[in-house]
C-alpha cells in the first residue's frame, strides 16, 4: 500500500490550497484516513481525519477554514485549506487505517498503518 500526496506549494496568507492523497495497492476502502502536518522544530500534529463511514475530527486551530473529505472510488484523500495563515506553514502527510481505530489513535497518529511521504505547504505573511 503507497500513499501519495501533492499539491503543496507557496501561498500568501489568506490565500487556499488544495491536498490530494492517492491510496494503491488496496481494492478496498481504508477505514480512517487523515492529514497531520509536522512544522520545523514542532512535534507531529493532527490536522483533520474522516472516517468511511464520513465522519470527521478538526484540530482547533483549522475547524472552520480547512475541510477534509474522500472519493472512495477513486481510493483518494483531499484537505481543502482556506484563509491560510503563517502557522499553517508545515509539512502535510496523509494517513490510513485499514482496521478499527481509537480516537487517540487518530488523535496521535500512533493508529495509522500508512503514510505518505509529505508535501510542503509555506504561507507566506
Amino acid at each position: 500500500v503507497q500513499l501519495q500526496a501533492s499539491g503543496g506549494g507557496l501561498v500568501q496568507a489568506g490565500g487556499s490550497l488544495s491536498l490530494s492523497c492517492a491510496v494503491s495497492g488496496r481494492t478496498f476502502s481504508m477505514n480512517a484516513m487523515g492529514w497531520y502536518r509536522q512544522a520545523p522544530g514542532k512535534q507531529r500534529e493532527l490536522v483533520a481525519a474522516i472516517t468511511n463511514g464520513g465522519s470527521t475530527k478538526y484540530s482547533d486551530s483549522v475547524k472552520g477554514r480547512f475541510t477534509i473529505s474522500r472519493d472512495n472510488a477513486k481510493n483518494t484523500l483531499y484537505l481543502e485549506m482556506n484563509s491560510l495563515k503563517p502557522e499553517d506553514t508545515a509539512v502535510y502527510y496523509c494517513a490510513a487505517a485499514p482496521g478499527s481505530i481509537t480516537d487517540w489513535g487518530i488523535s496521535t497518529g500512533y493508529g495509522m498503518d500508512y503514510w505518505g511521504k509529505g508535501t510542503l505547504v509555506t504561507v507566506s505573511s
